[in-house]
């Protein structure tokens, strides 16, 4: 298998993972911003004919989107044969739809410039919602989910509390709850689930909250994509403890964690919140805050691309 894995310096350890569980190391690329913040992108090696991953997360600055399409662009006029660029958190994606007048489907832009510049796949986590997959034409798309990596954590982390049955999984809205609901015949017996209603006046506010279902004396555990300023996540917490909860956890796949994410973390009634590494973990986090690393599931699925195996089996957890 000829192939090489690239990091574009968004988050290098994830990249590393990926690269030692896929049998290689990282290639050689220099990245650098120049004073007036444009972004620079040259690989320091051979190319031509080979399939090559470059590793980019797109959370924060659009210099991580912009590095990552310039990287494409000089990946393809170096005569690369495959180029696959691997977004473990991709940025843009929650505007998804247009719902309100002249506003822009981001989602829809950053898949069109992707498949523009000639990417010929897109091997992805959790994507906030599945239909952006459809926004591409020739691109393939490879999907991977946090999921199988949550559920053989929290098998250990919650043992005795599924031996006993007392978990209640919780979604935080109307819309995760297909998410919630396959946690929850996973971990355990009799699947409760909780759904928060809530009504929303702006982004990361919510004006109302209510409890769908009975948490009296369980261990909640509210399951989300999407961990961002973290005060929606701490409301719904309070609500749940109002409710009977007896210890409220959280999980995420994705910790942005923006703003006054850590101290709204720290304020709030959550004991634990469990996110993976698709965005860097190099940077001050709440002692709440516990990093499961994704990086073996994306070495494995680069792997199977590379030998021409399904993802399929990658879906769930051993």
């Amino acid at each position: 298998m000829d192939f090489r894995i690239f990091s574009l310096g968004s988050n290098d350890g994830l990249a590393a993972a990926m690269a030692k569980r896929a049998g290689t190391s990282l290639g050689a690329i220099k990245c650098k911003t120049f004073a007036d913040g444009e972004e620079y992108v040259q690989f320091e090696e051979n190319l031509r004919g080979r399939n090559i991953y470059i590793v980019q997360s797109t959370n924060g600055a659009a210099s991580n989107w912009m590095r990552l399409f310039l990287a494409i662009d000089a990946a393809r006029r170096a005569d690369a044969n495959d180029i696959t660029a691997v977004i473990p958190y991709f940025g843009y994606s929650r505007q998804d739809r247009k719902s309100k007048p002249r506003e822009p489907i981001s989602a829809r832009v950053m898949t069109t410039i992707l498949e523009s510049l000639g990417t010929r796949r897109l091997l992805t986590m959790d994507l906030h919602n599945d239909a952006i997959g459809g926004f591409f034409r020739k691109t393939l798309l490879d999907y991977l989910y946090a999921r199988p990596v949550f559920i053989s954590h929290f098998q250990e982390s919650f043992k005795d509390t599924l031996d006993k049955d007392d978990l209640v999984v919780v979604s935080p809205d109307a819309g995760g709850v297909v998410r919630a609901q396959s946690y929850a015949k996973r971990l355990m017996k009799s699947a409760d689930l909780a759904i928060i209603h809530k009504e929303r006046d702006i982004p990361n506010q919510i004006a109302r909250m209510k409890l769908i279902g009975d948490v009296s004396g369980k261990v909640a555990l509210i399951v989300d994509d999407i961990a961002d300023t973290c005060g929606t996540l701490s409301r719904a917490a309070a609500l749940l403890a109002e409710n009977g909860a007896r210890e409220v956890y959280a999980m995420a796949s994705h910790g942005v964690l923006s703003g006054p994410a850590n101290d709204n973390l720290e304020n709030s009634v959550i004991k634990k919140l469990f996110i993976t590494d698709t965005i860097s973990s190099d940077r001050p986090l709440s002692e709440k805050i516990e990093v499961v690393s994704v990086g073996d599931i994306f070495g494995d699925a680069i792997h199977r691309i590379e030998s021409g195996e399904s993802l399929s089996a990658l879906f769930e957890a051993e």
